[in-house]
């Protein structure tokens, strides 16, 4: 699996998801040489789970209203906060969706939804 999340300002972006995720994201070249600005985030495409990358591009506007992608996490409580405290705009607080576990789902600085899920 692969995602993207479109960003407007790529610096931005990348501060943003390195200070909530406490990760650095990686330079990716632009395979379709349109002027794509793409930073990936830290992957094992051995294991489970999704790889994926912030994009700038022309033509692409972020938004709440596309998909939504979760990030697995030991506590949405601790992401969501840290999201907050970096300029995300909560849109769900922590919540208990049953057996599931528990979700969070905030506006981050670009201006996309994006959730946060844990068991706990």
């Amino acid at each position: 699996m692969w995602f993207e999340i479109y960003v407007n300002d790529i610096d931005r972006a990348v501060k943003f998801y390195q200070n909530v995720f406490q990760v650095t994201l990686e330079d990716m070249s632009d395979p379709t040489n349109k002027n794509v600005q793409m930073k990936c985030f830290p992957s094992d495409m051995e294991n489970y789970g999704a790889a994926g990358a912030l994009m700038k591009m022309d033509g692409i506007t972020p938004s709440t209203n596309g998909s939504l992608v979760y990030f697995g996490c030991e506590d949405c409580k601790i992401l969501e906060n840290r999201a907050a405290e970096n300029g995300a705009e909560i849109i769900q607080a922590k919540m208990g969706i049953g057996e599931h576990g528990f979700v969070s789902i905030v506006k981050d600085t670009e201006g996309n939804s994006i959730g946060f899920h844990s068991l706990n």
